[in-house]
């Protein structure tokens, strides 16, 4: 997947420049309060635009600067290959987790999604 699967700019960018929809996306990401997470699909919806492969690519390519770990799949899975980096900021933040179970694989916890996901609300800090 390439840039041009973004959704279209106003092409007046300098060519350095990030995407403005890619900025809409890392902008979301930073109002994820700690400890509350967003599915890819959730940021889309927010922003009106893209989808979750689009928001995905986005955070691939350029959310290495923001909080990358709280936007996340739908089905709570850690982002394959980052597991460990993501699973720290997590228990830092005191993000709701499920322990995984004997055979889940390298039995690495799992979002607890209908507690940690955020809907872009006032944040009362009870993940509920």
């Amino acid at each position: 997947m390439s840039e041009e699967s973004l959704p279209p700019d106003d092409g007046h960018q300098p060519p350095d420049a990030l995407p403005a929809y890619a900025e809409r996306v890392l902008e979301v990401a930073e109002l994820i309060p700690p400890g509350r997470v967003m599915t890819y699909g959730d940021v889309a919806e927010w922003l009106g635009e893209g989808g979750p492969r689009q928001v995905g690519r986005v955070m691939a390519l350029y959310g290495g600067a923001v909080p990358w770990w709280r936007v996340v799949r739908a089905d709570g899975v850690l982002l394959p290959g980052h597991e460990l980096r993501a699973l720290g900021h997590y228990r830092a933040e005191g993000t709701p987790l499920r322990e995984a179970g004997r055979a889940a694989e390298g039995h690495v916890p799992r979002l607890d999604m209908g507690r940690a996901r955020w809907d872009g609300g006032v944040d009362t800090g009870g993940h509920t």
